[in-house]
């Protein structure tokens, strides 16, 4: 799939405006729209384009050529037919990929009908980084690259201590990349570690791969 650039982003609630603003901070022409005057004037400085108005019809949508933008974000979790709507709406308009916010199993399979291309649970998903990082101390950090990837910063597994990244082989055995190493006691860390560098007891190491294969380095 290409790469989207262009995104209309439906609801300027809490998730609505964080995604609106983080696309635009990523250097990407966002269009953010609401019912709601205020929510709308909170962020017009800070996008491409801020407008008030009712995305549940079509000729609202029309007007302002969401058909043109790569990719639709609707944020209107807490109105299930609201959300439904705003979703059949941008599909039968042509809109290349949506992305909802659900609050329920059934309202996905609501939006996933009628044609949403993916359904998110910011709640349920926060829950479960949250979950995650209480549960395995050695996890310091984790970034979410997209919905299969992330970045860790994390303890190195006990079998790593007092071996080279050369002996660990850790892209061939692991399927993970390691970016970085952070000596025990260091206050910066290599970002260009080389095949002789050690790992230790103290270190902390900063690897990239599919989220599967991350979460495996925990069980080692």
């Amino acid at each position: 799939m290409s790469e989207l650039k262009t995104f209309v982003v439906i609801g300027l609630g809490q998730f609505g405006t964080a995604v609106a603003l983080e696309l635009s901070r990523l250097g990407h022409e966002v269009l953010a729209l609401d019912e709601h005057e205020d929510a709308v004037q909170e962020i017009a400085d800070e996008v491409t384009h801020a407008v008030t108005g009712d995305a549940r019809d079509p000729a609202v949508l029309r007007a302002l050529g969401v058909r043109n933008y790569d990719c639709a974000v609707v944020a209107v979790g807490g109105d299930i037919g609201g959300s439904a709507l705003i979703t059949l709406n941008l599909k039968e308009q042509g809109v290349k990929r949506v992305i909802c916010k659900a609050q329920s199993d059934v309202h996905q399979k609501m939006l996933m009908k009628i044609g949403a291309d993916r359904v998110v649970f910011p709640e349920y998903d926060m829950g479960l980084k949250v979950a995650q990082g209480l549960s395995s101390s050695s996890v310091l950090n984790f970034i979410e690259l997209s919905e299969d990837y992330g970045i860790v910063e994390t303890e190195p597994p006990a079998s790593w201590r007092g071996r080279t990244i050369q002996e660990l082989n850790v892209r061939a055995k692991y399927k993970v990349n390691l970016i970085a190493v952070r000596k025990d006691g260091a206050e910066e860390f290599n970002v260009t570690p080389g095949p002789d560098t050690r790992i230790e007891p103290g270190d902390t190491v900063v690897a990239v791969g599919r989220t599967e294969d991350i979460n495996r380095l925990q069980d080692l």
